[in-house]
C-alpha cells in the first residue's frame, strides 16, 4: 500500500477542509516554527488508533479539536482521512480485493469518537489488524515524531524490543497470545464457577428431596378436599334449584291478578281521554272569541290613536315652521361675522410675507460665514492630532528602548553567571590514566591491522556494489520518471482536451445550431494564435466574439427565421481585406502579437483589434491613456482595458476563458508525449542489463561478508576494553572544549550586549530631548485649537438664530393660509344653510295644509259596535267550558283509586322476583364452581348412602385444618428436584468442556510462542546483518549490533552497541546527539529493510545533524524509497533537495494552518520551459 491522500478538518489548527496529495516517493512538508507541520504527523498517528492524548501533545482527546483562535470561533468536529493506493493487493483481511482504501476517524466534541474503512463503521481494532506487522500504528517504529530518534535510542531493553517485535511481524501473534490468555483467564473463572455451583447445588437436593415427600401427603390431602367441596357444592346447588322453582309459581299468579286490574285501569283512561279531548275542542273555541273580542279593542284603539297622532303632528309643523324662520335671521348674523375675520387675516397674511424674506436675507448671509469657520476649525483639529501622535510615537519608541534596555542588562547578568558557572566546572573536570588507555588502544591496533588484510577483497567488491545498485536505481527512478512523466502528460492532455470539448456546453445553442446546420463551422478560437502572456488580453477584447462562427457569406444570417438563445458572434470567411490601417501613436497594437494559421481570420480579428494597443501594467497603460485617439483602448497583460475616461477590469468568462492557452499546452504535449514514449522503451532495456550486473556482485559479497562477521566476533572483546578505558578521556576532554568554546562566546556575547546597551543609552537621551519639544508645541497648537472652536461655536449660534426666526415666520404665514381658507369655507357652509332653512319653512306650510280628521271619527263609532257583539258570543262558550271542566274532574278521581289498588301487587310482584333471581344466581354459582367437575360421578357417591349437608361441611373443615397443620409447603419442590438432578448432569458436561478448551488454549499459546520465538530470532539476526550494513554506510566506517539482555528472546530486553570509525565507546549513551540520531536512523531503517512499512514518517530527524551527515541520510531515504514511501519534516535545505514534493504549511491567519504543495520535478520542467522560450 502507498498513502497517496491525507483529508484534514478540525483537527488542531487545520480548522478548514485540507487536501494533500501525496503523488511522489519522497514528500517533504517545509513551514517556519510553529506553523502546524507537526500537526499533519499528529493528525496520522491519531487516525492510526492512536488513544493517548500526551502522545498528540495534549491533556484530553478534545484538546485535538480546534478550540478557535482570534478570528475563528471553535469547531465541534475534528476528522482526519487517508487514502491508500491498493493497486497491488497488500492490505491484510477483506481489504486487499479494493484497489483504494479509506481509513477516516472522527471525533466530536461530545468524546464521541468513530471509525471508518471505505466509509463502512468499524472498530478501532478492526484498524489496527490492517496494519498489523507492517511498521505502522500509532506506536510502531515507521511514524518518528519529534524527540522520538533520542527515545528509541535511549530506550530500555524491553521497550526497545517493541520495535523488534513490530518488524518482526510479531505484534499479531502478541495480540493473538494476549487474546488466548484472556480466554483461559476466561475459562478458569468459568470452571471455578461451576464448581461453586455443583457444590451449592448439592446441598439443595438433598433438601428438595426432604420437600418432595411433604409436597406430596399434602397433594394427597388437597385431592381429598377438593372432592368434598364439590360434594357440598353439589348439595348448596339443588337446594337452590328448589327455591327457585318455588318463588317462580308465586310470581305467575301474581302477574295474573296485576294484568286484571291493570286491564280496568286501561278502560278509564280511554274515557278520560275522551272527555279530555271534548275539553279541548271547548277550550279553542272559547280561545277564537277571546281573540276575536281583542281585535275588536285593538281596532278601536288604532283608530282613537291616528286621531291623536293627526293632532300631535298639525302642532310639530307649526312649532317647526316658527324654528325655520328664527335660524335664518341667526344664519345672516354668522356670515356678517365671519367676512370679517376673513379681511383680518389676509392683512395679517400681507405682513408676513414682508417678515419671511427679511430673515431669509439675514439667514443666507449667516450661512456663507459657517463653511469657513468650520473649515479653519477642522485645520487646526487635524494639526492638533497630529502633533499629539508623533509625541505618542516618540513616548513609545522612548518605552520600547527602555525595555530594550532592562532586558540586554539582565542578559549581561546572565551571561556572567554562566561563565563563572562554566570556570568552576573547568576546573572540576577528572584527570584520565592515559597510559592504560595507551597499551590497551596499542592492542587493538595490532589486531585490526590482521583484520585490514582480510577486508581487502571484500571492500573491492563493496567498492564495486554502490556503483552497480546505483546504476541499478538511477535506472529505476528514470524510468519512474518517465513513466510517471508520460502519465502526467497524458493526463493533463487529456483533461486539457475535454476542456476544449466543453467550450460549447449550452444544449439549446448545439440545437439552434444543428437546425440552421452550423454544428460543423469552424470557431475563430481555432484558427488563431496569440504569443505568450497575452492570452487573457485578447479574451478580454474580443470575449463572446473569441467563440465566433466562420460563415462562408455573412449574408446568409440575414435568412435565419430565429435569433441564436444565447450569445453568438458569426464572421465571415471571405478573406476580404477593407480594413483600415491603425494610427501610429507610439504604441503596440494587439495584433502584433496574434497569428494567423488560417489567412481568413486575419480581416475579421484586424477589424476588432482597431484600435487596441498593448501595456505591460495597469500603471503604465493609465500614464499613457493621455495619447490614445477617440475610441482606442490599452490592455494589460491580465486583460484590464484603459480607455481615455475609464477603466475596465477584466473577469474571465467561463465559456471561453483559457481556450487559446490550452489549445497552445494541447500541440506541446502531444509532441512531448510521443518523445517520452520512445525514451521510456530504450530506458526499458538498459534496466534489465544493470538489474543482471548488480545481482551478481551482491551474490560474491554476501560470501565475503560471512567470513568478515566470525572475524568481528573475535575483535568484539577487545573492542569492548578499549571502548570502557577511552570513556573518562573523551568525556572530559569534549567537555573541555565544549567549556572552552562557551566561554569564547560568552565573551562575544557580553561585548555585543555592552554595545547594544550605549547604544540604547544614547538614543534614549535623543528621545527624551525631543518629546519636551514636543510638548511645548503641542500645548501651542491645542490653545489654537481651542481659539478656532469658539469661533466656529459662536457663528452656528448666530446661524441657528436666524434660521429659528425664519422657521417661526414661515410657520405664521402657513397659520395665516389656513385661517383665510377657513373663513371661505364657513362662508360656503352658511349660505348652504340659509338655502336648507328656507326650503324647509315651504315643506311646513305645504303640509299643514293636508292635515284633516273626519274619516277617522266615523270608523271609531262602528268599530265600538262590533265589540258589544263579540263579548255577548264569548259569555256563552265560557259557560259550556266549565260544565265539561267537571265531567273531566270527576274521571280522574275514578282513575287515581283505580292506580292505587295496582301498587301492592306490584311490590309483591318485586318481592318474588328478587327472591327467584337470588336462587337463581346461588344455582348458576355453584353451577360455575362445578363446570370442569363430573357430576356423575358426584351424583353417584351420593346416591349410594346418606349424606347430609353438615356432614360434609364438617368433614371440609377438618381436612383444611390437617391441610393447615402441615405448615408451608413447598409445591414446586418435586419440579425444582428434577430441574436440579437435569441441571447437575449438564454442569458436569460444562465443566468436562471447560477443562478440555484449557488444555487446547496452553496448547495454544505454546504454539504460538514457538512460532513467535523462531520468527523473533530469525528478525533479530536479520535486523543484526542489516544495521551492520547499514551504520557504515551513514558514518563512513565504524559498527553496529544489537544484543540480548536475557536468554529467552520472547522476554529478554534489546541493547544497541554502536562505534562510530574512530571510536571504542563502551556505552550508547556516550555518543553526541547527532551520532545517536544516526544510529536510531541506522537501526530503524534497518528494519525497513526486513519489513518494509507503507510509508515512514519523519518529523525533523535531521536536526541534531551536520551537513554531511545529513547528505548522507538524504542517500539512503534516497535509495529505501524504492521500495517505502518517506514523508518528512524538516528545515534543512539540504533534506529539501531530496523532495520529489514539497507540502507548504502556512499560517498567515493566526492560529490556523493552510497548505500550498510543488511537485519540484514540475517546477524544474516549467522554470526549463521558460528559459527555452525566453
Amino acid at each position: 500500500m502507498r498513502l497517496s491522500h491525507v483529508k484534514i478538518a478540525g483537527f488542531k489548527s487545520f480548522v478548514d477542509p485540507t487536501h494533500i496529495a501525496l503523488p511522489g516517493q519522497v514528500v517533504g512538508i517545509v513551514g517556519p516554527n510553529g506553523c502546524g507541520k507537526s500537526n499533519i504527523i499528529d493528525a496520522l498517528r491519531w487516525v492510526l488508533g492512536e488513544s493517548r492524548a500526551s502522545a498528540l501533545r495534549g491533556e484530553s482527546m478534545q484538546d485535538v479539536i480546534f478550540n478557535g483562535s482570534g478570528k475563528r470561533k471553535p469547531v465541534s468536529r475534528a476528522s482526519v482521512e487517508l487514502i491508500f493506493d491498493n493497486s497491488l493487493g497488500k492490505a491484510a483481511g477483506q481489504w486487499s480485493s479494493y484497489a483504494e482504501i479509506s481509513i477516516k476517524r472522527v471525533l466530536l466534541r461530545d468524546g464521541d469518537s468513530s471509525y471508518h474503512i471505505n466509509n463502512q463503521h468499524v472498530r478501532r481494532k478492526d484498524i489496527t489488524d490492517i496494519f498489523l506487522g507492517t511498521g505502522l500504528g500509532a506506536r510502531a517504529y515507521a511514524i518518528i515524531e519529534q524527540g522520538m530518534i533520542s527515545r528509541i535510542i535511549e530506550a530500555k531493553p524491553e521497550e526497545l524490543r517493541v520495535f523488534l517485535e513490530e518488524a518482526a511481524g510479531v505484534s499479531k501473534y502478541r495480540d493473538r497470545r494476549r487474546e488466548t490468555e484472556l480466554r483461559i483467564a476466561d475459562t478458569h473463572d468459568n470452571l471455578l464457577r461451576v464448581d461453586d455451583i455443583l457444590q451449592e447445588l448439592t446441598k439443595q437436593l438433598t433438601h428438595l428431596t426432604e420437600q418432595a415427600a411433604v409436597a406430596r401427603h399434602y397433594r394427597e390431602l388437597e385431592s381429598k378436599r377438593d372432592t368434598t367441596q364439590q360434594l357440598l357444592w353439589l348439595v348448596n346447588k339443588q337446594e337452590a334449584e328448589t327455591r327457585r322453582g318455588r318463588f317462580a309459581h308465586g310470581m305467575e299468579k301474581t302477574k295474573n291478578e296485576l294484568e286484571a286490574e291493570t286491564a280496568r285501569l286501561r278502560e278509564m283512561e280511554s274515557q278520560l281521554e275522551y272527555t279530555r279531548s271534548e275539553h279541548y275542542a271547548q277550550a279553542d273555541t272559547l280561545h277564537a272569541k277571546q281573540g276575536e273580542l281583542y281585535a275588536a279593542n285593538a281596532e278601536i284603539a288604532r283608530l282613537e290613536q291616528q286621531i291623536a297622532h293627526l293632532n300631535d303632528q298639525r302642532t310639530r309643523l307649526t312649532q317647526q315652521a316658527t324654528n325655520s324662520k328664527l335660524q335664518v335671521e341667526q344664519q345672516r348674523v354668522q356670515l356678517q361675522g365671519v367676512e370679517s375675520l376673513l379681511a383680518h387675516w389676509q392683512q395679517q397674511q400681507q405682513e408676513a410675507d414682508i417678515r419671511v424674506e427679511s430673515w431669509e436675507s439675514r439667514a443666507n448671509a449667516e450661512a456663507h460665514h459657517l463653511p469657513q469657520a468650520e473649515e479653519a476649525a477642522r485645520a487646526e483639529r487635524e494639526r492638533h492630532n497630529t502633533m499629539q501622535r508623533e509625541q505618542l510615537i516618540s513616548q513609545q519608541q522612548l518605552q520600547l528602548a527602555d525595555t530594550q534596555r532592562e532586558h540586554i542588562q539582565r542578559n549581561v547578568q546572565q551571561l556572567e553567571a554562566r561563565r563563572s558557572r562554566l570556570l568552576l566546572e573547568r576546573n572540576n573536570l577528572p584527570q584520565v590514566d592515559s597510559e592504560a588507555l595507551a597499551e590497551t588502544q596499542s592492542l587493538f591496533v595490532e589486531m585490526e591491522m590482521e583484520r585490514t588484510a582480510q577486508q581487502q577483497q571484500l571492500t573491492q567488491l563493496q567498492a564495486q556494489l554502490p556503483e552497480a545498485d546505483s546504476a541499478r536505481r538511477d535506472q529505476r527512478i528514470a524510468m519512474q520518471e518517465l513513466e510517471r512523466q508520460l502519465s502526467q502528460v497524458e493526463a493533463r492532455l487529456s483533461a486539457l482536451q475535454q476542456l476544449q470539448k466543453q467550450v460549447d456546453n449550452d444544449k439549446n445553442l448545439k440545437q439552434w445550431l444543428s437546425k440552421h446546420q452550423l454544428e460543423q463551422l469552424p470557431r475563430l478560437w481555432q484558427s488563431i494564435g496569440i504569443e505568450a502572456g497575452w492570452e487573457d488580453a485578447l479574451e478580454a477584447v474580443l470575449r463572446e466574439r473569441l467563440n465566433a462562427l466562420a460563415l462562408p457569406y455573412l449574408d446568409n444570417a440575414a435568412r435565419w427565421s430565429d435569433a441564436p438563445p444565447a450569445r453568438l458572434a458569426v464572421f465571415a470567411a471571405d478573406g476580404a481585406q477593407n480594413f483600415k490601417a491603425q494610427q501610429d501613436i507610439g504604441l503596440t497594437p494587439l495584433g502584433q502579437f496574434v497569428s494567423y494559421p488560417d489567412p481568413q481570420t486575419a480581416p475579421v480579428v484586424t477589424d476588432w483589434l482597431s484600435g487596441v494597443y498593448v501595456t505591460e501594467t495597469l500603471a503604465l497603460g493609465l500614464s499613457l491613456r493621455e495619447r490614445l485617439p477617440a475610441g482606442a483602448w490599452l490592455v494589460t497583460p491580465q486583460g484590464h482595458l484603459i480607455g481615455a475616461h475609464s477603466v475596465l477590469f477584466h473577469a474571465p468568462d467561463n465559456q471561453v476563458h483559457g481556450v487559446l492557452a490550452r489549445k497552445r499546452e494541447i500541440e506541446r504535449l502531444q509532441e512531448a508525449a510521443q518523445q517520452q514514449a520512445t525514451s521510456l522503451d530504450h530506458g526499458k532495456h538498459q534496466a534489465a542489463l544493470v538489474e543482471e550486473t548488480y545481482h551478481a556482485i551482491e551474490s560474491r559479497i554476501a560470501l565475503l561478508r560471512t567470513a568478515d562477521s566470525e572475524l568481528q566476533q573475535r575483535q568484539h572483546g577487545i573492542q569492548v576494553q578499549i571502548l570502557k578505558l577511552t570513556q573518562a578521556n573523551e568525556r572530559s576532554h569534549e567537555r573541555a572544549v565544549q567549556i572552552a568554546r562557551e566561554l569564547q562566546e560568552l565573551a562575544e556575547q557580553s561585548a555585543e550586549e555592552q554595545y547594544q546597551h550605549q547604544e540604547i543609552a544614547d538614543r534614549m537621551d535623543i528621545l527624551r530631548v525631543s518629546i519636551a519639544a514636543q510638548q511645548v508645541e503641542v500645548e501651542q497648537v491645542r490653545l489654537q485649537a481651542a481659539t478656532q472652536e469658539s469661533m466656529l461655536r459662536q457663528q452656528r449660534e448666530r446661524s441657528q438664530k436666524t434660521q429659528h426666526e425664519l422657521q417661526e415666520a414661515r410657520f405664521y404665514v402657513k397659520t395665516c393660509t389656513e385661517k383665510i381658507a377657513d373663513l371661505k369655507h364657513n362662508i360656503k357652509q352658511i349660505g348652504l344653510t340659509l338655502a336648507q332653512l328656507e326650503q324647509t319653512l315651504i315643506q311646513n306650510h305645504v303640509e299643514l295644509d293636508r292635515i284633516e280628521d273626519g274619516t277617522s271619527k266615523q270608523q271609531l263609532q262602528e268599530a265600538l259596535q262590533q265589540r258589544q257583539t263579540r263579548e255577548q258570543a264569548l259569555a256563552e262558550a265560557r259557560n259550556i267550558l266549565e260544565q265539561t271542566t267537571n265531567n273531566l274532574n270527576k274521571l280522574e278521581q275514578e282513575r287515581l283509586s283505580c292506580e292505587q289498588k295496582l301498587h301492592p301487587l306490584r311490590e309483591k310482584l318485586s318481592e318474588l322476583s328478587l327472591k327467584e333471581q337470588e336462587a337463581r344466581l346461588q344455582y348458576e354459582q355453584w353451577a360455575e364452581q362445578l363446570q370442569d367437575v363430573d357430576e356423575t360421578t358426584l351424583l353417584s357417591l351420593l346416591e349410594s348412602g346418606n349424606i347430609k349437608l353438615n356432614a360434609l361441611q364438617n368433614e371440609l373443615n377438618r381436612l383444611n385444618s390437617d391441610i393447615t397443620g402441615l405448615g408451608s409447603v413447598n409445591l414446586a419442590a418435586l419440579e425444582e428436584l428434577n430441574t436440579a438432578q437435569e441441571r447437575k448432569t449438564y454442569l458436569d458436561a460444562q465443566a468436562k468442556d471447560l477443562t478440555e478448551a484449557m488444555d487446547t488454549l496452553r496448547g495454544a499459546i505454546r504454539r504460538i510462542d514457538k512460532e513467535s520465538r523462531d520468527l523473533l530470532m530469525a528478525t533479530y539476526n536479520e535486523v543484526n546483518r542489516h544495521l551492520a550494513e547499514m551504520f557504515p554506510v551513514l558514518f563512513g566506517g565504524g559498527e553496529a549490533r544489537l544484543v540480548l539482555t536475557g536468554d529467552e528472546i520472547l522476554d529478554s530486553g534489546v541493547q544497541v552497541m554502536a562505534q562510530p570509525p574512530g571510536k571504542k565507546n563502551a556505552s550508547i549513551h556516550l555518543l553526541s546527539g547527532g551520532e545517536k540520531a544516526l544510529t536510531a536512523i541506522a537501526l530503524v531503517f534497518s528494519m525497513f529493510q526486513l519489513n518494509p512499512a507503507p510509508f515512514c514518517l519523519l518529523d525533523e530527524v535531521d536536526a541534531p545533524l551536520d551537513d554531511t551527515n545529513t547528505e548522507r541520510l538524504c542517500k539512503l531515504i534516497q535509495k529505501m524509497a524504492q521500495h517505502t514511501q518517506f514523508i518528512f519534516i524538516s528545515h534543512n535545505k539540504i533534506t529539501m533537495e531530496l523532495a520529489q514534493q514539497l507540502v507548504g504549511v502556512t499560517m498567515q491567519e493566526r492560529g490556523v494552518s493552510h497548505v500550498v504543495a510543488v511537485d519540484i520535478e514540475e517546477a524544474l520542467r516549467l522554470r526549463d520551459d521558460s528559459t527555452i522560450a525566453a
